[in-house]
């Protein structure tokens, strides 16, 4: 049997809420960090599609909130509560930061998916929301969709198949 669910897709640089049943998924995590945030309570979650480390690297015009681990997260709470949500009842849980390619040089510069990683800890620390799960790291790419219902954070992969957290 196969159920027809609503599915909020999350594009890369991109963050949205969900509430009630349904899906809210992102693809092409890569060096990119997914973090999605629950409340058990009300049923309602985000997710945030992390591109880059910190917003003190932007040069594009109008800056896009969603691109950056210290401005993605605090909009992705403003715009959880606005449905309701309480900061004190949110739970975090986060894929991705790939290492995808390997560099000759030690230059910080090139690891993006690592320094993601540590940005939206650092984020998700300053906003007093626990991590309470995450899959980050290694060398390959991964899809999540969490399931507003239950909270359980569905990771794909090819090299590693399906994790729940």
């Amino acid at each position: 049997m196969i159920d027809e669910q609503h599915i909020v897709k999350v594009g890369m640089a991109d963050l949205n809420v969900i509430r009630g049943q349904g899906l809210i998924r992102t693809t092409g995590l890569g060096s990119c960090v997914g973090v999605t945030l629950f409340d058990p309570m009300l049923k309602v979650a985000g997710l945030a599609h992390v591109m880059l480390p910190s917003s003190e690297i932007a040069r594009e015009g109008a800056l896009n909130l969603a691109k950056y681990a210290d401005t993605a997260l605090p909009e992705l709470v403003r715009r959880l509560s606005e449905l309701g949500v309480t900061k004190s009842r949110l739970i975090a849980k986060m894929a991705g930061g790939s290492q995808m390619f390997t560099f000759a040089g030690k230059g910080d510069s090139m690891r993006i998916g690592p320094r993601n990683v540590e940005s939206c800890k650092v984020m998700l620390n300053e906003l007093g929301i626990p991590l309470v799960a995450e899959d980050t790291g290694g060398n390959y790419g991964r899809t999540i969709e969490l399931d507003c219902e239950t909270g359980i954070l569905f990771i794909r992969s090819v090299q590693m198949g399906i994790k729940e957290l």
